[in-house]
């Protein structure tokens, strides 16, 4: 690799000396270029690669919106020839042809192409996981190995050295596990489910939380599959009849990956559920997340509190964990001490104390707790509230002079508190300390390459909360459609639909009377607070989403 681009690399933060240094004795050994290796290992994502070798070589980047809608060249090229080249036809002209390539310092496949059409070629440099993700909408499924995934190992230079020798690997199980990764991670999924059938191994992705089925591999491999992700996983390959729980880590398109892996014995062998964690993507603030800038700003005046309560509630899968990282963002500073207790810790924050629940050897959410108080923290963050024990030692610790954090499984904010008071909960101490409660769901936002307004009709606009203009017409409301870009389902991404229950003169008194939850939402309804179904009209007027999806994730009945 040039010095040039190793300069690019490291000036930009994306690459450090260290890495560098681990790359190029890899390269020595392996014969393969610095480049491929820093990918390989993900110690640069393919993304900043791509970006800096069109910075070093003058060229631009092609993306998703660049590649054609139909082939290009078709019947003077075949798709073999480029999934081997990894190159893919742009746009042809009479002076010359766009070429994209993921290895834009390739002068074989540059010199077969200029061969094959006889015109002058203007490169740009492809992103590799873009470009076979146009290749197989445009020509098929096909092609490319996953990346081998390889454990944790003391001696760095020996695991790298395993990882890519581990590619030399043509065993049925190892890539067909592999390719569900390496597809999972290009489509955005959070999770891999794998569910044996009487006949066959059912594999489905959650993109966007909903599950979509995908190509399976061939039954007979999929005792072989299942022991090959208990391998990597350090689990026990000869165990069926009892769950097992595990970690991988590995490296898919130059991305650092976690991958939580559960197991549990079925009817007709064992089903997998592979969640995928990208370290490469940390926590982010609370206005990237889809909170509305009054909510934003609601939720940074609790975390300058300096002691009380504050619950973030919702179903699995809600995204609880995840504002609560923000808010641990926001708090990190060198003169406050945090900790937390986490099962598991999703993702790694520096400069704040993470500890690892363990219930199966007796070191649960309330151990840490006890355990935690005597280092002296300022900020606290449970994971969950589980059982009455924690909820006693998060209120207590709330009572004395520390900031809690914490998430509690209810359908609305409103509930969180009757739970609380049904966990024995005394309600002078509950009114003394919770601060506020925020419920909060994940819906789908619409693709912005393809939604299509219309017109809604009466009923419609009025269940939004929408009335006629002036003159008597209704604003657009936006649909999905779908498209290659979201994969044909008219959603790509999901953004956060949230209320906040303050506990003020409001609430406190009616958690003091024990009311229900039905009494508290009405009454901060009346006092003006925003609900979930309302935050998420809010979005269906802004042609975030739509409204069978706020209807889809905040209906009760």
């Amino acid at each position: 690799m040039p010095r040039e681009l190793a300069d690019i690399l490291i000036d930009s933060g994306k690459l450090d000396a260290q890495a560098l240094d681990r790359a190029l004795a890899l390269g020595r050994s392996t014969g393969e270029r610095t480049d491929v290796v820093l990918t390989r290992l993900g110690l640069v994502s393919e993304d900043d690669m791509a970006q800096a070798l069109a910075e070093f070589l003058g060229l631009r980047v092609a993306r998703a919106e660049h590649y054609p809608d139909v082939p290009v060249l078709t019947g003077r090229v075949t798709p073999r020839f480029l999934r081997e080249a990894r190159v893919l036809p742009l746009e042809e002209r009479e002076t010359g042809l766009t070429l994209a390539m993921a290895d834009p310092l390739d002068r074989y496949a540059l010199d077969a192409m200029g061969l094959l059409i006889g015109k002058k070629i203007e490169r740009w440099v492809a992103v590799p996981a873009e470009l076979e993700r146009a290749l197989a909408r445009l020509y098929g499924e096909g092609g490319a190995t996953a990346e081998k995934p390889v454990a944790d190992a003391r001696d760095l230079y020996s695991a790298d050295a395993a990882r890519l020798r581990d590619r030399a690997s043509d065993a049925p199980a190892i890539r067909a596990v592999d390719q569900m990764i390496e597809d999972a991670t290009a489509e955005r999924a959070s999770d891999i489910h794998l569910e044996p059938l009487v006949d066959r191994i059912r594999v489905r992705f959650r993109i966007d939380g909903m599950l979509r089925e995908r190509p399976a591999p061939m039954a007979a491999v999929r005792t072989a599959i299942v022991n090959r992700i208990k391998v990597m996983a350090g689990l026990n390959t000869a165990e069926r009849r009892l769950a097992q729980d595990g970690r991988i880590r590995t490296s898919v398109r130059g991305r650092e990956l976690d991958i939580r892996v559960s197991i549990i014995p079925v009817q007709y062998g064992e089903s997998v559920v592979l969640r995928l964690l990208d370290k490469s993507h940390g926590p982010v603030d609370f206005d990237r997340l889809g909170f509305a800038p009054d909510l934003a700003a609601k939720l940074g005046d609790l975390l300058a509190l300096s002691h009380g309560l504050v619950l973030v509630t919702g179903p699995v899968g809600s995204g609880k964990t995840t504002t609560l990282y923000a808010g641990l963002k926001r708090l990190n500073s060198s003169e406050r001490k945090i900790v937390t207790a986490e099962d598991p810790i999703e993702y790694e924050l520096p400069g704040i104390n993470q500890t690892q629940v363990k219930p199966a050897i007796g070191f649960t959410f309330a151990d840490v707790l006890r355990a935690t108080l005597r280092h002296d923290p300022d900020v606290l963050m449970i994971g969950e509230i589980r059982d009455r024990e924690t909820a006693e030692i998060s209120v207590q610790a709330a009572l004395t002079g520390h900031l809690v954090l914490t998430t509690l499984h209810t359908n609305d904010a409103a509930s969180a508190v009757t739970r609380l008071l049904d966990m024995g909960i005394e309600s002078f101490l509950l009114a003394s300390v919770l601060r506020a409660v925020v419920a909060q769901r994940l819906v789908r936002t619409l693709c912005l390459a393809c939604r299509a307004p219309y017109r809604p009709s009466a009923e419609e606009a009025a269940y939004a909360g929408i009335a006629p203009t002036a003159d008597g017409q209704m604003p657009d409301f936006f649909h999905a459609v779908g498209c290659p870009a979201c994969g044909g389902t008219g959603y790509s991404g999901r953004t956060v639909v949230a209320e906040l229950l303050p506990v003020d003169e409001v609430v406190r008194p009616l958690i003091l009377q024990r009311a229900d939850w039905h009494t508290i939402a009405r009454a901060v309804g009346a006092a003006g607070v925003r609900s979930l179904a309302a935050d998420g009209f809010a979005k269906v007027r802004a042609g975030v989403t739509t409204i069978a999806e706020i209807v889809r994730v905040t209906r009760t009945v």
